[in-house]
């Protein structure tokens, strides 16, 4: 080995392996890159073609995914072209900031991140003039390979005209083979776990119609009847696009809507001397798709709980779902959609990865928004050292404050969605509480509510209701509550509302009942209530419903100890003695209410 090689600045053998750990987060991701260069060559049909052949696997014949194809209809690329587009670093499009691409990594970088073996062939005039080259990652150990070899007329394999829906006359076929590091092992795998995630990346092409991609699985012996194939339809976490991959029965009709009037906003930002428009759109959740029993353990309620977080689109193609302002904990997080629309021009702004994962500046900046505070002077000198977390900040903050209102939203919207059932059950802590009251006033105490039970009961339903409207509820909702309640003689109802002021709960009477509102602005609703009250999915991983039980027991405490600080802070043992007789005997009337047996 020469000095000269023993001393290259960017040893090619080590650098390729090197970069095989490029970071793309499945096999789905690194066929997106195929994809973008696909679209960004004018294609409308693109292919996702997926090769098996039978293995020997622990005494058993199994199905192993063998080679795997990307096939466009676009534009197709000449012999320089061609080697240009399997050079790292390199391309077409390193200046153009007008679509997809731009970074020169796409192609290599994603082939190479699954495979050893990469084969394209390209053709501008027709299959019989197609042009061939390849990488291939043992010739390169070996160093037998140090350039991406001149690309020569070959047909293409009959294996892939066979598979292919339509080859036209123009354009490009990239096949993986030697798959060494796919996540999946299987075809019907590897569509499965792409399709969502594709479907939901070119949306948009998909909707608008500008693009289609069809996914297919085949024998590799028998390459003209695959067992899988479909055509991706358009996945849209705002749930606004119709038709759409989401089940049944919002395939054909929006599961959300927009957030009022204002629900587009686009926000201005000044960026390395030119203004920049983006774009950013609030949907929340239909109340019919949210006003059912259990409406998370639906098929459409599990589609949306694989689309949360703020979706970070560019020139028309989603690079990630950012989940950092996403309250982890909340299953209710799903029903609500943010998507940020910006240029290319802004990549640097938003810390474009150059595999077109992550926006980078935005994620950090969101995960660390709770802990900025900053003030008009310092954002002004963000904004005039054209350091991104100024304008980034800003637009943040704007989504965010959206959030709280979106989030106060949704669960109003979610108040009365089990008030189909006609009765009481005899477990319920109404019916144990109202059994409670009748042995007490037996016992001769009576409480202000009391003399509204002598009403007759078509007038204290119609009281109740209006009522219950009052707080939030439909009207369908609080008919069915209210008629309920009346007929079933029941003392208490309780109901969520957005109440002013910090206190945690409200007591009223009302016809003959007592109405516990309940403040879903007060942190122990949110820590405590709501933790406790809200339906878990049927699938819901143990975590999380150990950290809600948590939760519930911190909330618990919480409030136990804001009591006690509360009679400690008494300024006088009048006081004091005041507040622990009404402890003493809130406590006696709530062992009473709470004893079982």
């Amino acid at each position: 080995m020469s000095t000269e090689e023993n001393f290259d600045l960017v040893p090619t053998h080590l650098a390729v392996q090197a970069m095989r750990d490029n970071g793309y987060r499945n096999t789905a991701f690194a066929v997106a890159e195929l994809i973008d260069n696909a679209i960004q060559a004018g294609a409308t049909d693109v292919e996702l073609l997926c090769c098996e052949s039978e293995e020997l696997v622990r005494e058993r014949v199994r199905r192993r995914l063998k080679h795997v194809a990307v096939l466009d209809n676009g534009s197709g690329m000449d012999r320089d072209v061609l080697r240009m587009a399997l050079q790292f670093g390199n391309g077409t499009h390193l200046k153009d900031r007008s679509g997809i691409g731009r970074f020169g990594m796409g192609l290599p970088s994603a082939s190479i991140s699954q495979c050893k073996l990469v084969d394209v062939w390209s053709w501008k005039n027709g299959l019989s003039n197609a042009l061939h080259t390849q990488i291939d990652l043992k010739a390169v150990e070996e160093r037998a390979m140090r350039e991406v070899p001149e690309p020569e007329v070959l047909p293409i394999p009959k294996m892939w005209e066979e598979a292919a829906d339509s080859l036209g006359n123009t354009g490009t076929l990239v096949v993986w083979s030697n798959i060494d590091r796919a996540m999946w092992r299987t075809a019907q795998t590897l569509i499965r776990n792409s399709e969502f995630v594709i479907a939901r990346m070119y949306r948009r092409f998909l909707n608008e119609g500008k693009a289609s991609i069809r996914m297919s699985a085949f024998s590799e012996g028998d390459p003209s009847h695959p067992a899988i194939d479909q055509y991706a339809v358009a996945n849209d976490p705002g749930y606004l696009m119709v038709p759409s991959s989401t089940p049944s029965p919002y395939d054909s009709a929006p599961m959300f809507e927009p957030d009022g009037d204002s629900w587009q906003i686009q926000h201005e930002i000044e960026f390395q001397g030119q203004r920049h428009l983006v774009n950013i759109r609030f949907s929340f959740a239909r109340k019919e798709a949210r006003q059912r029993s259990n409406a998370g353990a639906t098929p459409y309620g599990k589609h949306a709980a694989k689309n949360v977080g703020v979706s970070l689109v560019r020139a028309d193609r989603e690079l990630d779902m950012d989940e950092a302002l996403v309250v982890s904990y909340d299953p209710r997080e799903r029903w609500w959609g943010v998507e940020v629309d910006f240029p290319p021009a802004l990549d640097e702004l938003f810390g474009v990865t150059n595999n077109k994962q992550a926006a980078r500046n935005f994620s950090d900046i969101a995960t660390n928004f709770k802990l900025l505070s900053l003030t008009t002077e310092e954002m002004e000198q963000l904004f005039d050292d054209e350091d991104p977390t100024g304008p980034l900040f800003e637009i943040i903050r704007l989504i965010n404050s959206r959030l709280e209102l979106l989030r106060a939203a949704i669960k109003i919207q979610s108040r009365g969605s089990g008030t189909s059932r006609r009765r009481y059950d005899p477990d319920a802590p109404e019916v144990q509480g109202t059994e409670v009251t009748r042995e007490r006033q037996k016992e001769g105490y009576s409480g202000l509510s009391d003399a509204g039970e002598e009403l007759p009961d078509p007038e204290r339903k119609d009281e109740l209701k209006s009522e219950l409207v009052d707080s939030g509820l439909s009207e369908d909702q609080a008919e069915e509550l209210a008629a309920r309640t009346i007929s079933s003689g029941i003392k208490y109802t309780f109901a969520e509302a957005d109440l002013e002021g910090r206190s945690f709960f409200t007591v009223r009477p009302v016809a003959g009942e007592i109405l516990i509102k309940i403040n879903i602005n007060h942190p122990a609703y949110t820590n405590l209530v709501e933790v406790l009250e809200e339906r878990v999915d049927e699938d819901a991983p143990e975590e999380e419903l150990r950290a809600r039980l948590e939760r519930a027991r911190r909330g618990l405490k919480l409030l136990l100890m804001a009591w006690a600080r509360y009679e400690d802070e008494q300024s006088s043992d009048t006081q004091r003695e005041a507040v622990q007789d009404i402890r003493t005997d809130w406590g006696r009337v709530a062992y009473r209410f709470l004893k079982t047996d």
